[in-house]
């Protein structure tokens, strides 16, 4: 099986889009962002004369000049944002050329960060977040062996389909050199490069636990503010990501700290850590597709009071939460710390994933597999 053979979550609603606006895709490097691109050609060929990267530097000179490629009906912008005025230069193709032909514009940085100068691309366009392959994806009956594979691989196409650790190891070398010394050098005014390639190292150590930057700058020994300010250059580039904590009237909820993931959970070591940023990213994509496809307004959130008593995750649609999930790598009763915050909470609920097989219901709190509450919950 390759990536190019896999149909992924986003095409039919990008197809449908694409007949009445401009498509903004973003995600992680080498998430699949051309694949699907060339897939809505019909043709994987980068080479294919509607497809425009602006790393090209023919293509860079053809898209300066305003020159497209004639008898084409879809064109494809890649990483076009690296530009400074990409959004004069795009809402001028889209507004000379609406009738004749529909436009992607695909990239590895949030788009939504990067639309400096100019007038407004609002109402021009629809923006999707493209996440790596989840059990939803993978399979229509996902089983343990598929958690497992993500698990170990993660959820990157070339790693993940080649299922083979000596693919995986140097394909972690080569991307996240990349993200250092290209991506970053690119799009952000960054000096010391070199610093923020041990701050990538640092991360996977820290993931599910509230993230200190004051911890993250001494160990750096830089300030406070460029710790932060880094941490949302690593954000925009789609390394990493933050979510923030839930309050409720009866908790006495922290209300400053924020935990931290991975996009490529197969880099966190702990198998703990490892497995809860697995939910994480599955529970990220649900609420990344609810929002970019259905228009809702969606949130993913932890649960921590001032005692250190902890939930792992709050789904909230339009202000209100739907579920909360605490992650076990085994099965075991229901944890205590769900029974308290499920009776003064809201939350309707509550859920417990392992790794096991048992399913059943302990005082309110579903106890299941995690491929199985995947499949109930229709998890894309």
């Amino acid at each position: 099986m390759s990536a190019s053979t896999l149909t992924r979550y986003l095409e039919t609603s990008i197809r449908e889009d694409l007949k009445r606006k401009m498509v903004f895709v973003d995600g992680p490097r080498q998430v699949g962002k051309t694949t699907l691109a060339l897939s809505l050609l019909g043709r994987q060929s980068l080479r294919h004369p509607a497809y425009l990267n602006w790393d090209d530097p023919q293509a860079r000179a053809r898209l300066m000049q305003g020159s497209l490629p004639g008898r084409e009906s879809l064109i494809i912008l890649d990483e076009i944002h690296k530009y400074p005025h990409w959004k004069n230069l795009v809402k001028g193709l889209y507004d000379t050329s609406r009738d004749l032909l529909s436009i992607l514009v695909i990239g590895s940085a949030r788009l939504d960060h990067y639309r400096k100068g100019g007038d407004s691309l609002q109402g021009r366009y629809h923006h999707y977040r493209l996440h790596p392959f989840s059990l939803g994806e993978l399979t229509n009956a996902a089983s343990s062996n598929d958690v497992r594979t993500l698990l170990q691989f993660g959820g990157f196409p070339e790693p993940l389909l080649a299922a083979n650790a000596r693919v995986w190891r140097r394909w972690q070398s080569e991307r996240l050199s990349r993200v250092v010394y290209q991506d970053v050098r690119d799009m952000e005014n960054v000096r010391q490069i070199a610093l923020i390639e041990l701050l990538i190292g640092a991360l996977p150590a820290r993931v599910g636990s509230p993230l200190s930057v004051r911890s993250v700058s001494e160990d750096l020994q830089v300030s406070h503010q460029t710790v932060v300010r880094w941490l949302e250059i690593l954000e925009r580039l789609y390394v990493c990501y933050r979510i923030p904590p839930f309050g409720a009237p009866l908790i006495r909820a922290v209300k400053k700290e924020n935990k931290l993931y991975l996009w490529d959970w197969s880099q966190v070591p702990d198998a703990g850590a490892r497995f809860e940023n697995l939910v994480a990213g599955h529970l990220l994509k649900y609420c990344h597709f609810e929002a970019d496809t259905q228009g809702y307004a969606m949130e993913l959130r932890f649960i921590r009071d001032t005692d250190g008593r902890e939930v792992d995750f709050v789904v909230l649609r339009d202000g209100a939460p739907l579920f909360a999930v605490e992650c076990k790598t085994g099965e075991r009763d229901v944890s205590r710390t769900l029974e308290y915050f499920r009776e003064r909470t809201s939350i309707p609920k509550w859920f417990q994933v392992h790794l096991g097989d048992a399913d059943r219901l302990i005082r309110g709190v579903r106890v299941l597999p995690f491929a199985r509450f995947c499949g109930e919950l229709n998890l894309p």
